[in-house]
Order: C-alpha cells, then structure tokens, then sequence
C-alpha cells in the first residue's frame, strides 16, 4: 500500500476502531441478558426515524439524527416498558418490534424510486465512505456513552441500560450499517463470554482485540481484491471471533504457573 491507500483507508478503519471499543462493552450486557436482536430491532427503528426524515425533505445531518434518535429511544423506552411487564417473553418481544419496523421501512419506501438503494444503503452501510468529519462526530458520542456505561453499569437501572443503547445504536447504524452493529455488538462479546464470566476485563480486552483485528483484516482484504466491504468484515469479525475462543479456552485449560 503507498500513501494515498493509508489515506484513504485510515478514517474508515478508525472508524470501525470507534465502532468496537464503544460496542464490546454494551454487547457484552446484550449477551448476558440473552436478548441477542436487541440492536437489530433498536437499529431497525432507527433507520424509519431516517427514512421519515428522507420522506420529509430534511436535509440537515442533525435533523436525521434527531429523526434518528426520537424513534430508537421511543423503542427503547417500549423495551423498558415491556421487560417490566412481560420480561420472560422480551426476547421474542424484541423480534417481533424488528419485523415491525422492518416491515413499516419497506413500507414507507415504496413509493421511492430509489428507495432499494437507500435499503441496501442502511442495512450494509457506506463504511467506506466516511470522511474525517463523520469519525470526529462519532467518536465523541459514543466514546462518551461507552464511558458512562463502563463506570456506573452496575448503578444504571434497566431504562439506562436501553436509553445508551438506543444512543449508541443510532449514531452507529449510520456510520456502518446494520449489519456492521449488529456483528460488532455480538460477536466478540460471545466468543469471549466464558473469559467475561471469569473476569470481566479480561473479556472485554479479548473482545476488543477481536474487534479490531476482524475490521484491519477485512478492511484489507476488501481493498485489495475488490469485495464488498461490509460483508466482508463480518466474516472476518467471525473468524478472529472463532480463533479467539479457541485461544482463550486452551489458555484457561493451561493456566500459567506461579
């Protein structure tokens, strides 16, 4: 690679680094809880708050993200509501708020000429066109909200749990794609589960280390042989992922003497 490929890629791969270090830790409470579709169905009802800001003519970035942002706290807050009253039924709860938001996006696109496009668009992201502005953004919400999340999970009630969720999943779905979130949030955090169990650190430094390495090798394996970019990084999330709990199952087998 000469310099202008480090030019070009070294946003799109911070970004994915953002993307990680702001996912892992939330993924991690996602896993434990075991609602796994959590952020497919935050995402998904994120996405018709941008969709109906398309429909509206808002052209304004901030006015997509409050679009954005009003829907998924708005299904957060549903969650809340529902996890109270009927928690041993959230999971397929939470499926069932997907395929309606699913459902009301194709819906309220239908009548768009180009509104395949704007689908694909939102559910495989444009990773790879993400300028310096979008990471500096980004990176300053949900590093923020990681942050929070990281210091007081053990105070935050439920309702918190969600509304830095919702926060966190509408600020990256439009950096990376559904797709991207949802692989992001819950691959490294499952394969690094036992460790988490043992030591939370620990499988949260394992989980990142997951993260990333999948997003430098897909990023790079897209670049040079010319493959879709997204996809491609959540195989490569997965197979960092599987080698990852292959290591530190054999590592917790052998422990090291003192």
């Amino acid at each position: 690679m000469n310099l202008s490929d480090w030019t070009f890629l070294m946003p799109v791969f911070l970004a994915g680094i953002v993307v990680v270090l702001s996912h892992v830790p939330l993924g991690q409470e996602v896993v434990k809880r075991g609602i796994i579709f959590i952020d497919l169905a935050i995402a998904q009802i994120a996405e018709v708050g941008v969709i109906a800001a398309r429909l509206l003519d808002v052209d304004s970035a901030w006015g997509t993200q409050l679009f954005a942002a009003g829907a998924a706290l708005i299904g957060a807050l549903i969650l809340v509501f529902t996890e109270r009253k009927l928690g041993r039924y959230q999971e397929p709860l939470i499926g069932i708020l997907f395929v309606l938001a699913a459902s009301l996006g194709l819906l309220l696109l239908s009548h768009d000429p180009h509104g395949g496009e704007a689908l694909k668009e939102m559910l495989s992201g444009q990773i790879l066109w993400v300028t310096w502005q979008q990471v500096a953004v980004s990176s300053a919400v949900l590093m923020s909200i990681s942050v929070v999340w990281m210091l007081f999970r053990k105070r935050l009630a439920h309702a918190g749990f969600y509304l830095l969720f919702a926060l966190t999943v509408t600020t990256s779905v439009q950096l990376v794609g559904v797709y991207l979130v949802f692989a992001s949030l819950v691959i490294p955090a499952l394969a690094m589960r036992n460790v988490a169990e043992r030591k939370w650190r620990a499988g949260l430094y394992w989980g990142w280390g997951i993260g990333i390495l999948g997003y430098g090798a897909g990023l790079t394996l897209s670049y040079h042989f010319d493959i879709a970019t997204s996809p491609l990084i959540v195989w490569a999330l997965a197979v960092c992922a599987l080698a990852g709990f292959f290591i530190s199952s054999n590592s917790a087998r052998f422990p090291t003497k003192k």
